[in-house]
């Protein structure tokens, strides 16, 4: 094994930009909580990149509904020593 983990952090971490395509199509956090059938508290959290535990059912319908790939919203940052 090449790499190992002897610190919290050490590893980078995910981070969550769904803001920017909503902010760029007008859609509030209120109307895509109701067009994926969720409530407005989970998707505040993915708007505020506050998301602790990916869902990949809430992924795949907010991709759906904005139109876009994991990977859009979604980006791996490796810490930096």
């Amino acid at each position: 094994m090449k790499k190992e983990i002897f610190t919290m952090n050490q590893y980078g971490s995910v981070k969550i930009n769904i803001k920017k395509y909503m902010d760029s199509e007008n859609i509030t956090r209120n109307a895509l909580a109701k067009a994926i059938n969720t409530r407005f508290e989970v998707i505040d959290k993915w708007y505020n990149g506050y998301v602790e535990k990916i869902d990949a059912d809430i992924l795949a319908r907010i991709c759906y509904v904005l139109d876009c790939t994991p990977g859009d919203i979604i980006a791996y940052e490796q810490d930096i020593e």
